[in-house]
């Protein structure tokens, strides 16, 4: 089965020619007068730019809608709240840019530091006015970052080689990190009364809106500049302004405005000391190519059922952490899939244990994941990495997580473990040789491999004939049987049979199965690709 992406913005050309060159994906291009709601009705995917808003309203019928993925890094134009309560997946391409991003704000500082355009606008116009456009230099100034992320890594990077002192106000930022970087760490009001040169690099959300507002600007020593290469609306236009009219500020550089594009009659693209551009930030041709091809390969990635590094609202996985727990995921689905159904009674919570390898890491991903694969049969709406926590939370389970080091013989081990009011269910799985096993059932350590679509587990006593027993009716029915293994607590004792089935079993099977003398219980579990509603 195919994917159908549809791309509603302009992409480099390199992004389009990967996608066209997946067998399994149709892309389509939105055509002039098509509304975007009617190609979203049978869409898996979006790719937008900044141009599209993606609102509530137009999820609406995008039913099928999987991802949406953002060429670039801002996702302010895409309703997250809305897209997480639907289980649509937000990924963004945010290295692509970087670099051009941080190059865009340099040479911002430069033009206003020089007054470049200033100075070429009269010069255009047959002025030789050398001595109104003094300048300063930017060595042995105050750069202030506020925002000592990706962008505003490179940024400071450069800077400390334009011998700058550089210091940043980042509350996620270790002091350490900072320092490596040749960056000190401080607080914003601080930042703000000490800086030369003030450069934003912070995404637009309720806690950066309007973060250097008048009270704030205030604070800036007598001419200093402010470069914003961030987001529209972290900096109040009007109070840049009154403060660029009351000669407080030395100049301002845009590349962002509060409304894009701003209307031709903006007070501040007719200011002396401003220098803007039309959000140039990430408009080289290495930029576009690149963010293109990421944001497609994150699309594809999550569509393909792997994890995407750049989640907007998933988990992110760093690439160290991914090659760790990547064959996880696999693991945690298959256990979510079989644990509800060996569920009897009301789910009351879910406690997944994390042992060995994949505890020494962030495991919100893995969570996520094995709560989609639990929730997903049972739930009306559609469940997904993206919102079953949120699923989980409306339905009143308590979702629990620990983590042990050991993790015995395995590499790593992941147990999901059901408590209902019908009795607890207890799963265990790990990764080995390149695929995962299903290790623990209950109390009862056993090795599968799962690789057919049904299993029957059995608990039983065991005692000779409890294996031919099951062998017999199984065979009179015509059901196969590929492969069996046993776990016991002791010999002749309690015991969990499975059995890897390439048939369903009728009802009326499992019944007679149930019949047979030393069977304390019988399920059916089904792992194919569509299973129906599981047998109890």
């Amino acid at each position: 089965m195919g994917f159908r992406i549809v791309v509603s913005d302009p992409i480099h050309p390199s992004g389009l020619e990967l996608l066209k060159a997946q067998p399994d994906v149709e892309a389509v291009l939105t055509p002039d007068g098509t509304p975007l709601a009617e190609l979203l009705a049978d869409a898996d995917a979006l790719i937008v730019r900044s141009e599209t808003k993606v609102t509530g309203k137009l999820l609406e019928n995008a039913r099928r809608l999987v991802v949406i993925g953002r060429a670039g890094v801002g996702v302010d134009n895409i309703d997250l709240n809305e897209a997480t309560r639907r289980g649509i997946a937000v990924v963004n391409a945010p290295t692509g840019n970087i670099i051009a991003a941080a190059e865009h704000t340099i040479a911002l500082m430069f033009a206003v530091a020089r007054r470049i355009p200033q100075a070429f606008e009269a010069l255009k116009r047959g002025e030789w006015r050398r001595g109104e456009f003094t300048g300063v230099e930017l060595r042995n100034k105050t750069l202030g970052l506020i925002g000592l992320g990706r962008v505003g890594t490179e940024v400071a990077r450069r800077a400390v080689g334009l011998q700058m002192r550089v210091i940043a106000c980042d509350p996620f930022v270790s002091a350490e990190y900072a320092g490596r970087l040749g960056v000190s760490l401080t607080d914003l009001e601080t930042l703000l009364r000490e800086a030369d040169i003030i450069s934003l690099h912070v995404p637009l959300n309720e806690q950066t809106r309007n973060l250097l507002d008048r009270r704030r600007l205030e604070l800036v020593k007598p001419g200093a500049i402010v470069v914003n290469t961030a987001r529209g609306g972290v900096v109040g236009e009007a109070a840049l302004l009154e403060l660029l009219n009351a000669g407080r500020l030395g100049g301002v550089a845009l590349d962002v405005f509060a409304t894009e594009p701003p209307p031709a009659d903006h007070p501040l693209l007719h200011h002396p000391r401003v220098v803007a551009t039309p959000h140039l930030g990430a408009s080289t041709v290495e930029a576009q190519a690149g963010v293109a091809r990421e944001v497609v390969e994150e699309v594809l990635a999550v569509l393909r059922g792997r994890p995407a590094r750049n989640a907007v609202n998933l988990p992110a996985i760093p690439a160290e952490v991914d090659r760790v727990i990547r064959p996880y995921f696999d693991v945690a689905a298959i256990l979510g899939r079989m644990a509800i159904q060996l569920l009897s009674g009301q789910l009351v919570g879910v406690r997944l244990t994390y042992k060995g390898e994949v505890a020494r890491y962030d495991t919100a991903a893995l969570t996520a994941v094995a709560l989609a694969a639990l929730l997903e049969p049972v739930s009306a709406e559609r469940v997904t990495p993206v919102n079953a926590r949120l699923v989980a939370e409306r339905r009143g389970l308590r979702v629990a997580e620990t983590r042990e080091l050991d993790a015995g013989e395995y590499p790593g081990l992941v147990i999901v473990e059901l408590e209902a009011t019908g009795g607890n269910v207890r799963l265990g799985g790990t990764w080995m040789r390149n695929e995962p096993h299903i290790v623990l059932v209950n109390n009862f350590w056993v090795d599968v491999v799962p690789s057919t679509p049904y299993y029957l587990l059995i608990d039983h006593h065991d005692r000779p004939g409890m294996i031919g027993a099951v062998g017999t009716i199984t065979g009179r029915h015509d059901i196969n049987i590929s492969f069996m293994e046993v776990g016991r607590l002791e010999p002749r004792g309690r015991a969990m049979m499975v059995l890897g089935l390439d048939d369903p079993v009728p009802t009326h099977v499992l019944e007679e199965i149930r019949r047979i003398p030393h069977v304390y219980g019988a399920r059916v579990v089904n792992l194919s690709p569509h299973p129906a509603a599981h047998q109890t």
